[in-house]
């Protein structure tokens, strides 16, 4: 009797940890991501502006990617490429303006809501006043631009046609990758096949360990 008073609330915690885990992975966001390229590292860095403030330089180079994805971290970054002399070498400088390259990729069919079908990534090279913002830069190459009453950017080129960063199961598979943005990935944060992590997996020995102990206590009382 001392042996099951002991076991099954250790089992109920387990449990609980487990489940807390599945729920914690249960739901992703469709939305457009906003990214910066920062050329010393030739790598996409999430943007700490939004591209209503974000006002960049010339020769920049930005980018957005749709995909699903539950934060910033497991967000997908835009594919293809973001070099700006290649995106902007058939648009001159001239004074009073400047010009910023814009990567638009528009996602995977695992991303796309349910019916639509993602156009190809592209690139754009955007010439706007000095003091534009990328939201301006994007809407002189990519109307329409939809937004929703947070000003939160809902559709690039028309894409999609409806929703807005709603939430989406997650029993679909991962936003695809490129192979530098997979290794990238593996490398800062680890196993990202959906698995458990590390700290889960000490959580459930930790608990294994305290059932065994408790069984242990019991049967020597007992005896």
């Amino acid at each position: 009797m001392t042996c099951r008073r002991l076991v099954l609330p250790v089992l109920c915690l387990l449990l609980a940890v487990l489940g807390t885990a599945g729920q914690a992975q249960a739901v992703g966001y469709r939305y457009w991501s906003f990214w910066d390229r920062d050329a010393t590292s030739n790598t996409w860095v999430y943007a700490t502006q939004g591209p209503s403030t974000a006002r960049p330089s010339d020769g920049d180079v930005q980018g957005f990617r749709f995909s699903v994805s539950e934060d910033s971290k497991d967000s997908a970054k835009p594919r293809g490429a973001a070099d700006f002399a290649t995106i902007c070498a058939k648009t001159p400088a001239r004074e009073g303006s400047k010009r910023v390259g814009l990567v638009l990729d528009f996602g995977t069919p695992a991303d796309a809501p349910s019916g639509s079908t993602p156009p190809r990534p592209r690139t754009a090279c955007a010439r706007i006043d000095d003091d534009a913002t990328t939201a301006d830069a994007l809407a002189s190459v990519a109307k329409p631009l939809r937004y929703d009453t947070n000003a939160l950017l809902c559709a690039i080129a028309g894409y999609p046609t409806t929703g807005c960063g709603e939430p989406v199961a997650d029993d679909r598979p991962k936003a695809s990758k490129s192979p530098g943005e997979e290794a990238e990935s593996n490398s800062a944060d680890g196993d990202d096949n959906g698995g458990p992590s590390l700290g889960l997996l000490t959580g459930i020995a930790a608990v294994a360990a305290l059932g065994a102990a408790a069984v242990w206590q019991a049967r020597r009382r007992r005896d």
